[in-house]
């Protein structure tokens, strides 16, 4: 797997630490879901309680809404896609930070339940229980941020996303679930919102959502007696414009795993001064 499984490099500043484990918000959703395995182990029967379903908020349980990615029994499959939950979000977490990696995820939730409430009142049978769909977002996610990164046998990542894709389709068709079908195109649709938003696909100019563009600084006036100069404030701006715009035409060219260890700390860091008024 050529330039898949590489080595995972720092996500900046966690949340906060239990020892030496750095705690951001993808590695707080994965001890999140580990913790439900325990508490399935204890009691079997509450991922059936926390499973999300339109007919069950028509009866009043509105708790499902938020519980339903916590329905996890443990199993060889809920492992798996735990891993990868981590592998891919950590990845996309270490380009845009701790706080639009929430924000990401926080959509991508809103998304699936969106399409499944909406889909699920119109045709019936949805249902949503488990890591396992917001998994499979946030590596359709990373396909599409990273396409010509390479899997098994040096497929591109496009192609195998483009698969996974026409395997749910496929077996959409196949079982005549045409509310499965229509739930993953309206999740797709909001989910690549979701992204834009929260700063990837910035290759994708006509996926709506992107945030606007900082102000420029503003130009001082000149005066009559002498030419004006930059401020040192104006100074910085353009400096750490200069070098961010250096380091993501790296991330273009050869990947994000091209940054070393200091490269990345500083993108960390042009992006936290570059966001503040």
């Amino acid at each position: 797997m050529s330039g898949l499984f590489a080595s995972r490099g720092s996500i900046g500043e966690p949340w906060f630490r239990l020892g030496r484990l750095e705690v951001g918000t993808t590695m707080a959703v994965v001890l999140a879901v580990a913790a439900s395995w325990l508490l399935w182990v204890i009691s079997p029967g509450l991922p059936a309680a926390l499973a999300y379903s339109p007919d069950l908020l028509l009866a009043g349980e509105v708790w499902r809404l938020v519980t339903w990615p916590l329905a996890n029994p443990l199993g060889l499959w809920g492992v798996i896609n735990l891993f990868f939950f981590w592998y891919f979000g950590t990845e996309l977490e270490q380009a845009v930070g701790r706080v639009r990696m929430a924000s990401l995820l926080v959509g991508i939730w809103g998304s699936l339940t969106i399409a499944a409430t909406v889909v699920g009142l119109l045709l019936g049978g949805t249902t949503l229980m488990g890591i396992g769909w917001i998994q499979f977002a946030v590596l359709l996610v990373w396909i599409a941020e990273y396409p010509d990164r390479r899997f098994l046998f040096n497929i591109p990542a496009w192609v195998f996303g483009l698969v996974l894709v026409g395997i749910q389709v496929l077996q959409a068709l196949a079982f005549r679930d045409l509310g499965g079908l229509l739930s993953l195109a309206l999740a797709c649709a909001l989910i690549a919102i979701v992204a834009r938003r929260a700063g990837l696909f910035a290759s994708y100019g006509w996926i709506p959502g992107a945030r606007p563009a900082g102000r420029a600084p503003r130009a001082r006036r000149p005066t009559a007696a002498r030419p004006a100069r930059p401020s040192r404030a104006d100074a910085r701006y353009t400096s750490d414009r200069e070098k961010l715009d250096a380091l993501l035409d790296q991330i273009n060219e050869k990947g994000l795993n091209s940054l070393s260890d200091a490269q990345r700390k500083e993108l960390l860091r042009l992006r936290e001064r570059l966001r503040r008024p």
